[in-house]
């Protein structure tokens, strides 16, 4: 029998920090100017109206206003922001 504990443990401590990804602002949020609406890797959601789009793949509002998704079918998911009147 061995006296000493095994050394596994000190070889398996490595792992990636999350990237945390998604869906930030929901349809119907009021957002300002410059506010992330999705972290995305790839081309989920693409920009619509007054949205705009980060090297990667984030989309952001242009303009303060209201959070729209649309689905155009073979288009894909667009998401928009509205200004408020």
């Amino acid at each position: 029998m061995a006296t000493k504990k095994g050394q596994g443990s000190s070889r398996n401590g490595r792992d990636s920090n999350s990237q945390r990804l998604g869906i930030k602002r929901f349809e119907g949020n009021l957002v300002t100017g410059g506010s992330i609406l999705v972290r995305q890797r790839g081309r989920k959601y693409r920009p619509g109206v007054n949205v705009g789009l980060g090297k990667d793949d984030t989309l952001f509002a242009k303009v303060a206003g209201r959070v729209k998704f649309e689905d155009h079918g073979q288009r894909g998911r667009f998401i928009s922001v509205h200004p408020i009147e």
